[in-house]
């Protein structure tokens, strides 16, 4: 659906306009259409193909959406796809997409499989126009940086329950649990990955003395948007790194109660032993047997076999086996 579709002049807005009139405000001098829609329809997207003069091969990809987040150029056009990111009710990572076409005088995003809409952008930029006087270079760098700061919320909560996992993988009994939890972390973070590492590179070609002439009046914007990039790719990879380690640890816990259980079994088997062999030798009753016909012969052996087996407990107790 058409989300808003407004005219400015000079950093300053002029009107909401219909969608049939774009042709006649992009012919005005020095005028920026921004053209906002969501889960477009076919017909909405063909319509601002011809109205903006879209390339096919980018309407294309904006259509079909689930696409790498990815920088193109056709002629004095850039096409940018950016995965949107945020925490779901339960803890996971609802991923949606935003395609933004930029030319010379216009911008045009198209957002799908997502609910967080870009007013709030739009608000901003209108509060600022000073920097909206910059043109389309400036609105692409509005939705990039609002789209980069959506990232710290889900970089934030993948820290928090890290933490959290951290904190249990020693109490036992908890390890099935702890490596469940570990692995839906290790995923989200490889998300978080898999949407700012492309992304990374493309904004490198946004800043420099080789960006594209509409991004040029705000090349420093770019470029923060760039550092903020690249701190969040290096703390997805310590997550990542804090992760491995954490399932390694979690797996030698594993293994520690697994010998710790043995040890028990095999104390026990071992205690056990003892009176079954005793009780098995002097339950042959044969007639030449010892202590067979005497009067404290059966008290005595199970005397023996408590003291025995006492005396196994202890040994097995101190060696720290029971």
């Amino acid at each position: 659906m058409l989300i808003n579709c407004v005219a400015y002049q000079q950093g300053h807005k002029l009107a909401d306009i219909d969608p049939s009139e774009i042709g006649e405000w992009l012919a005005r001098p020095g005028c920026l259409v921004w053209v906002a829609l969501r889960d477009p329809e076919h017909d909405e997207l063909e319509s601002m193909q011809e109205a903006f003069g879209l390339h096919e091969l980018a309407v294309e990809d904006a259509r079909k959406g689930h696409q790498r987040p990815k920088l193109e150029a056709y002629g004095e056009n850039l096409f940018l796809v950016m995965h949107l990111l945020e925490s779901g009710p339960n803890r996971e990572t609802l991923e949606g997409e935003v395609s933004v076409f930029v030319g010379p005088n216009f911008v045009l995003s198209v957002r799908n499989r997502s609910n967080r809409d870009f007013l709030g952008v739009r608000a901003r930029s209108e509060r600022e126009p000073h920097l909206l006087r910059h043109g389309p270079g400036y609105v692409l760098y509005a939705l990039l940086d609002a789209v980069v700061d959506r990232y710290f919320p889900v970089l934030d909560a993948i820290e928090t329950e890290l933490e959290e996992v951290e904190h249990q993988i020693f109490a036992r009994g908890s390890a099935r649990q702890s490596i469940q939890q570990l692995y839906q972390l290790k995923q989200r973070a490889a998300q978080l990955r898999h949407a700012v590492a492309p992304l990374l590179e493309e904004t490198a070609r946004l800043h420099g003395g080789r960006a594209p002439p509409v991004c040029l009046p705000v090349s420093d914007y770019f470029r923060d948007v760039h550092d903020h990039l690249t701190r969040i790719l290096t703390a997805t990879e310590a997550i990542r790194e804090t992760i491995g380690t954490a399932l390694q640890v979690t797996l030698a816990i594993v293994t520690i109660e697994e010998t710790d259980t043995t040890k028990k079994l095999a104390a026990w088997a071992a205690i056990f032993a003892v009176p079954t062999a005793m009780a098995g030798i002097w339950g042959m009753n044969f007639d030449s047997m010892p202590e067979l016909h005497w009067r404290w012969g059966y008290p005595m052996a199970l005397a023996v076999i408590a003291v025995s087996t006492g005396i196994l407990y202890w040994r097995f107790r101190r060696a720290g086996w029971l």
